[in-house]
């Protein structure tokens, strides 16, 4: 766990150089997330208004709750106020590229964080957690607290969302390796609380012996838990989570939740703004690669308590 807690907050030493305080900086940075009401998203925006304001930059923060038509319209807005830069957490990874396109052909520099789109070389930088690392880090703990035997059911992201396919991919992965463990059933709750409720009634209803649920997010999983608590099967279901929500941190104190993999969003939405006011100080990020994986941690009952602020566990 301390090896993986190291890689969170060591932060590549080129983005590590970026994090003082800028010399010179002036006009406005326009952030755009997708769902503010998601406790993940919410400090997504917060974290890099922060940033930079600290900065000296006025900043804006606005969401698309998924919707390409609002993010197109969200960008021309930065375009027409003259933003210095976007910060953009991007609404699909096909349908986005237009609007990134968009910003680009203006001059205003890209970046992108959490969610990747499926074209290099028009964002000077796309930020975001190792996906790949993260499901395979939840799927080993899974496996742990399951153990090698039972039958369970996946709640999947938004399927035009790269990272809901990868996480997916990554259980798999793991999972395939235990042929005792037998998902029974799989169904898209689109990252949202209320649907991860409403589909895990539905497959509880035609699965009732499971013991296992395997979630692509927190809210999802939290969905998922109160469902299995409102049908008297919580304590015969073991659910792990993904992203290291403030709710999910009180769901595994509460004992309900087995663990949640902690994505970093705080570390990667400062280090966002802080690549974009180095690009617009001396016209390099700094970072000699346009895509940036950032590792993830789990989060279980043995270290919760080191969880101090929103995805934040310290050493």
């Amino acid at each position: 766990m301390l090896k993986y807690t190291k890689r969170l907050l060591a932060v590549s030493a080129a983005t590590l150089s970026l994090m003082t305080t800028s010399a010179w900086a002036d006009g406005l940075i326009s952030i755009i997330v997708n769902d503010p009401s998601n406790p993940y998203w919410r400090t997504e925006g917060e974290v890099a208004k922060q940033t930079a304001e600290s900065l000296g930059y006025q900043a804006t923060v606005a969401a698309h709750r998924g919707d390409t038509n609002a993010e197109s319209n969200l960008i021309d807005t930065a375009i027409t106020n003259k933003s210095k830069a976007i910060i953009l957490d991007p609404a699909n990874a096909d349908g986005s590229i237009g609007a990134v396109r968009k910003a680009h052909s203006a001059g205003i520099p890209v970046f992108l964080i959490n969610a990747e789109i499926n074209e290099e070389g028009l964002a000077k930088a796309q930020l975001v957690s190792n996906n790949a690392q993260g499901a395979e880090l939840g799927a080993m703990q899974w496996v742990e607290s399951m153990g090698d035997t039972g039958k369970y059911v996946e709640l999947l992201g938004a399927p035009s969302d790269n990272n809901s396919h990868t996480r997916s991919n990554g259980y798999v992965t793991v999972l395939s390796q235990y042929p005792d463990l037998v998902r029974v059933a799989g169904d898209i709750a689109n990252w949202d609380r209320t649907q991860g409720y409403t589909k895990m009634q539905s497959m509880l209803q035609a699965n009732p012996n499971i013991t296992g649920v395997i979630s692509g997010n927190d809210e999802m999983a939290l969905g998922a838990i109160a469902a299995l608590k409102e049908a008297g099967k919580l304590s015969q279901v073991k659910v792990g989570g993904f992203d290291g929500s403030p709710d999910a941190i009180d769901a595994i104190r509460a004992g309900e939740l087995e663990y949640t993999v902690l994505q970093p969003v705080a570390v990667f939405a400062e280090a966002a703004v802080r690549q974009a006011d180095n690009y617009l100080r001396t016209g390099s990020t700094g970072v000699d690669r346009e895509k940036q994986l950032f590792d993830c941690v789990i989060v279980t009952a043995d270290n919760v308590d080191k969880y101090t602020s929103p995805f934040v566990l310290t050493q």
